[in-house]
């Protein structure tokens, strides 16, 4: 093997290693930064003046939520039972065939959740886009965020980011662990992307009209 040739071969395993150490002090920071945001159910006592319950969205299927999603929506409801505050449901409507948005609406009004409470966010494509919107469209500064452990730190992070102060409630994981363990591993890289992000602050592509969580959540059930 020429020099040129080992040389090449040295760039590229500095490049693979550089690569792996920045993955995980990305998200060693991520989670060691967040972990004391995450609070139990019974801590909610000593919470007040939260401006809304995020719920993150994930799939569905037809008109029924996934398992993941139904978790975040039982815990979700449990929060509000507790704390009385409104409902932001922010998840991806960008076809007219899939919509997790409604549905996770459908399932809230079906629980007894007041429809004065709901609001829905349409264009929470991803993680990044529900924070972001929850603050700039709807104005929220205090949150308390419903997702899985594994996607929370991430969560977290990005509203700490954009300046809202927040905590997070966990929902229950799925039974299938094969699923878990996927959703684990493509969290590690979804960390980095997040990581700049959260640098950058971009704006998010779908922005809109400005909806105040002091109104009645009615008019946002579109």
């Amino acid at each position: 093997m020429n020099k040129k040739k080992k040389l090449l071969l040295l760039f590229l395993l500095c490049i693979i290693i550089i690569g792996i150490l920045g993955t995980v002090f990305i998200n060693y920071y991520m989670i060691n930064s967040t972990k004391k945001q995450i609070i139990s159910v019974n801590e909610l006592k000593n919470i007040n003046n939260i401006d809304a319950i995020l719920v993150l969205g994930c799939k569905v299927y037809d008109d029924r939520p996934s398992l993941m999603l139904s978790k975040r929506l039982e815990k979700g409801i449990d929060v509000y039972n507790i704390v009385h505050t409104k409902l932001l449901l922010s998840g991806d409507h960008g076809k007219k065939d899939y919509d997790e948005v409604n549905i996770m609406a459908d399932y809230m009004k079906s629980s007894g959740v007041d429809t004065k409470d709901l609001f829905l966010d349409h264009a929470g494509f991803n993680t990044y886009d529900s924070i972001y919107r929850a603050r700039y469209i709807f104005g929220a500064k205090r949150l308390i965020v419903i997702t899985q452990k594994y996607h929370m730190y991430r969560a977290l992070y990005l509203a700490n980011k954009l300046d809202i102060e927040t905590i997070g409630i966990v929902a229950d994981d799925i039974p299938q662990k094969a699923i878990m363990l996927k959703n684990e591993i493509r969290e590690i890289f979804s960390r980095d992307k997040n990581f700049i992000k959260g640098i950058i602050k971009p704006k998010s592509k779908y922005l809109g009209d400005k909806i105040s969580l002091l109104s009645d959540g009615n008019y946002n059930d579109k």
